[in-house]
């Protein structure tokens, strides 16, 4: 960084402050897509995150053109614009991005738009750090206030209810371990067989800030797992139907089968088009294409829930969400809709003098 001198301005004695430059540390990317990559290995997110991050990050792509961001299946196999890095520094960007933003945020619920706001934000810093931009054109959009829903955490009915759908064995096996292991989904989608402890029902994971952690199944998991895994010792867990594309990083390849790794996108998809009509029980099957199922968090949310519910120690409890703060697991540890029924009930007075 170097700093200009500072200079009187006219006889009025005011001064101009000194100006800091960034001198680029390196050569700007190409494209906005390589500083992407740039940002995601270079600021060492976590495996875990950097799909998510990759996601948002190319959501913003689009608007960062003066696009809208394609949504619902147009997305799936959308190609991100191409555009050099600098453009960001477009003086006009600002105002057309916040239009485009405040519809996008009409569209999405506020924690995902809350979400991809941060990444963004996170990933314009880095490259003002290293001298590729000058400016944040997301400066003048503000966080949208999220209320929270006290309805997260299925009903036990809700749980069992999911594992009865006809599914297949991949999903079967991703939802249960999601369930029992109160794992993130990302965290599980980049379990490799090689990482798996079937005899100690846990296995080995990538967390956020890249600490490799443990999670830990139930039988349920358990007996799902070899039939998944098959012959193979190696490769990602959870597969695609199909060969890997061209291009596919070797890590999320399968080298036994030449199949891809599930990417979460793809897995939420499925997990929210099979539970449409559980999160909408009065809807008609007609009706399945306007409606709304769950998302994958919510299996985590659940699992967590539940075991409050039944009185595990908070400390058992940070152990198994791996959070770092008793504040950010009050979300979680709240009774469920079955508890706060079974609370009621047992104390309905009409209920007690039946017995």
């Amino acid at each position: 960084m170097t700093i200009e001198p500072v200079t009187e301005l006219g006889s009025g004695g005011a001064w101009r402050l000194p100006h800091a430059r960034v001198v680029p540390m390196s050569a700007p990317p190409a494209s906005y897509t390589a500083a992407v990559e740039r940002y995601l290995t270079g600021a060492g997110i976590a495996k875990s995150s950097a799909r998510i991050y990759r996601i948002s990050l190319t959501t913003w792509g689009w608007m960062l053109t003066g696009e809208p961001a394609p949504t619902g299946p147009a997305r799936r196999g959308a190609k991100p614009p191409v555009f050099p890095v600098a453009a960001i520094d477009d003086p006009a960007l600002p105002e057309v991005l916040a239009e485009l933003a405040a519809a996008r945020a009409d569209e999405m619920d506020a924690d995902t738009v809350n979400r991809e706001l941060s990444i963004a934000r996170k990933a314009i810093g880095w490259w003002q750090r290293q001298g590729w931009i000058e400016c944040d054109p997301t400066i003048g959009i503000e966080r949208r206030p999220a209320p929270p829903d006290r309805t997260k955490a299925l009903a036990e009915n809700q749980i069992a209810a999911l594992w009865r759908l006809d599914v297949a064995l991949r999903e079967k096996t991703q939802w249960k371990m999601l369930y029992e292991s109160a794992a993130r989904a990302d965290e599980v989608l980049c379990l490799n067989v090689e990482d798996l402890y079937p005899q100690d029902k846990r296995g080995k994971i990538t967390a956020k800030g890249g600490a490799i952690e443990w999670i830990h199944w139930q039988s349920g998991t358990a007996q799902l797992l070899p039939r998944l895994i098959a012959r193979r010792t190696r490769g990602p867990l959870f597969l695609t139907d199909r060969k890997a594309p061209a291009g596919t990083p070797t890590l999320d390849v399968c080298p036994e089968t030449g199949r891809a790794r599930l990417s979460y996108r793809r897995a939420e998809e499925i997990f929210e088009e099979n539970t449409r009509l559980l999160a909408n029980p009065l809807a008609s099957p007609d009706d399945i294409e306007d409606l709304d199922g769950w998302t994958l968090h919510r299996l985590r949310h659940s699992a967590l829930t539940h075991d409050a519910e039944d009185g595990t120690s908070t400390p058992m409890l940070l152990a198994r969400s791996r959070h770092a703060s008793v504040r950010s697991l009050e979300r979680y540890a709240r009774p469920g809709v079955d508890s706060v029924a079974r609370h009621v009930a047992a104390r309905d007075p009409a209920a007690r003098r039946r017995t």
